[in-house]
């Protein structure tokens, strides 16, 4: 069995020291309710339920899977999964970052992303049932009428029912143009809902008593392509005037998917055969709609990749500091022993040092950015609201498209450091490896984040929130230029810095001649754009860990060792990815 311990002392490191959390929130609308000792009670009551609770079930519930029963078309989710989200519903878990009015605990979004990570370090595949949920709730919250605020929020907040994401159809993947569902008016001003759609997560379970599924479709009218998609909400129960429940609605599951990865999450196939809906914001208009829950569920994704990349983590690096294999180069270091452990081999501290590096600069990054979140959502200036959005707005991409990327990185490592025994179940670490890769698919692929980065982030909105970025990071490297604890960072940073600003407008300017050279470019400037934010978090750590309580002298060092080996090995291949855009689209042949 994998081990698991939730890293809280680097979790509040990253909040209070280096994003300096505690006086933002504290400024905020509801902050003066918001300090450290309840931070790290919520923290600590979280650790405990995911280490003690959830991780124990990610090995079995991987080996059990999901079982479907076609004459029912219901799911029974693996042994313990069901009562184990009936402990986190009693907790308050549901409800944590939700307003009050609808029974959350109105908590800070950077909190809830922390024990985010902890769920989804302890176990991914559970961890998919309440992100769904979160995602429902936001757009109801953000686009729904009074109604289905009140019938449909509460009781999501609550946890006793769970929500879902309806996009995908079998023909109709990321061009969401092209989906067929219909949704059809009735008298009585609801919709009947027909159509099938793939790949939803969540989509049935035994956790809750109702599922409230977040549907997009065709009304009658509606234009062609994208701008003719409205959202409805559609249960699995119907639900009355007065909120209780009703009969079985025309909304069930046709079959489960089998899957490489995160079996303990039902992947179904839904089917909606004139199912009740009701129709969420205007006509046609459900797109944005749909991108309130993206957003949200794409920064959790990335957040997911920052979890299985801890988890592997741990457990490469116990495993390399108790295998004995061979002796150092320089001779032996346990001459008592056999042999030496792993850690002397340079090449196995690589691939640990990758791994913390990745986890250590992305749990800033992912606090970082539900931080701008909060910013977004409770300060009283208009204009701090306004530039945390466009900060938040324009990292997504990066925080979702990379983390899940190293998540592929940090895994494989990890394998590799236990050679043939991380090959072979009984170690845990090819469960990581096939839990991780649905995570750059899944909330729209590396590819997809890139030309929203690229496309939509940069030349559509001019690039509003890389300029703030940028801004962001210039001032700190003027502000510590002659700092000697993190001197050796400066230059590379600030060079690197204004490099992204020049390729950003190189790259603008080739699209104009011709705009296929922003597919050819996408990708690898998520990356490029990615090494260089991870860069400036660490050495913001380095900055912090000088003054920290939290991190004792060897704490303060590993920080230091990090930034070095991220620095050396990590940020130069930015010139790689330079190389690849400049090479541009004539380099991709249409005829293959």
């Amino acid at each position: 069995m994998t081990i698991y311990k939730a890293p809280l002392n680097d979790m509040r490191f990253a909040l209070y020291d280096v994003l300096g959390a505690e006086a933002v929130l504290a400024r905020l609308e509801g902050g003066e309710a918001h300090n450290r000792e309840l931070f790290d009670a919520v923290l600590d009551e979280a650790a405990r339920f995911n280490e003690q609770v959830l991780a124990p079930l990610n090995a079995s519930g991987d080996a059990e899977g999901c079982h479907y029963d076609k004459a029912t078309a219901t799911v029974t989710t693996p042994k313990g999964f069901k009562e184990a989200y009936k402990q986190y519903a009693e907790g308050g878990w549901a409800g944590l970052t939700a307003d009050e009015k609808w029974g959350g605990q109105a908590l800070p979004a950077v909190l809830g992303a922390l024990t985010k990570e902890m769920i989804d370090s302890a176990n991914l595949a559970w961890g998919i049932y309440p992100l769904l949920s979160h995602g429902a709730t936001d757009a109801l919250e953000h686009h729904g009428d009074a109604w289905q605020q009140e019938t449909f929020l509460k009781p999501l907040v609550e946890g006793r029912w769970t929500g879902t994401m309806c996009l995908t159809e079998p023909q109709a993947g990321s061009d969401l143009g092209l989906l067929k569902t219909r949704a059809e008016p009735n008298a009585d001003g609801s919709y009947s809902v027909t159509g099938t759609k793939i790949f939803i997560s969540a989509g049935e379970h035994d956790f809750a008593e109702n599922i409230i599924h977040l549907v997009l479709a065709r009304l009658p009218d509606a234009p062609a392509g994208s701008r003719g998609i409205s959202m409805l909400v559609v249960p699995k129960f119907k639900v009355n005037a007065d909120g209780s429940l009703g009969e079985r609605n025309g909304a069930a599951a046709g079959a489960i998917e089998h899957k490489m990865g995160i079996k303990g999450s039902a992947t179904c196939v839904m089917n909606f055969d004139g199912a009740q809906g009701w129709l969420i914001g205007p006509a046609h208009k459900g797109l944005m709609a749909m991108f309130t829950m993206m957003n949200a569920a794409r920064l959790a994704v990335g957040i997911q990749g920052l979890a299985v990349s801890e988890r592997a983590l741990q457990n490469s690096l116990n495993y390399a500091r108790e295998r004995l294999q061979m002796r150092a180069l320089s001779g032996p270091k346990l001459p008592e022993k056999p042999a030496d452990p792993l850690t002397v081999h340079p090449d196995v501290r690589r691939m640990l040092l990758t791994q913390r590096a990745f986890v250590e600069g992305g749990r800033v990054l992912a606090a970082y950015a539900a931080l701008q979140s909060d910013i977004e959502s409770r300060d009283a200036d208009p204009q701090a609201r306004k530039q945390a959005g466009e900060l938040l707005s324009f990292l997504i991409p990066i925080a979702k498209g990379l983390l899940t990327e190293a998540a592929q990185e940090c895994t494989k490592e990890a394998l590799q450091i236990f050679g043939g025994h991380g090959f072979i179940a009984e170690h845990g670490m090819e469960q990581f490896v096939r839990d991780a890769r649905i995570i750059t698919l899944y909330e729209g692929t590396t590819q997809i984040q890139a030309l929203d980065l690229l496309g939509r982030k940069i030349v559509q909105l001019q690039g509003a929130g890389l300029k703030h970025f940028l801004g962001e990071i210039s001032a700190f490297c003027h502000a510590n230029a002659a700092n000697d604890s993190v001197k050796a960072y400066i230059a590379p940073l600030a060079t690197a810095a204004k490099a992204w600003g020049d390729l950003t407008l190189e790259i603008a300017s080739k699209a104009q001649a011709n705009p296929e050279e922003l597919g050819a470019a996408a990708v690898d400037y998520l990356y490029y754009s990615g090494y260089i934010t991870l860069a400036y978090f660490l050495a913001r750590s380095v900055l912090a860990a000088e003054g920290s309580s939290l991190l004792n002298a060897e704490g303060k060092q590993a920080k230091r060792d990090t930034a070095n080996f991220y620095f050396a090995r990590i940020l130069p291949r930015i010139h790689l990815h330079k190389a690849a855009i400049d090479a541009g689209v004539a380099t991709l042949p249409e005829v293959l």
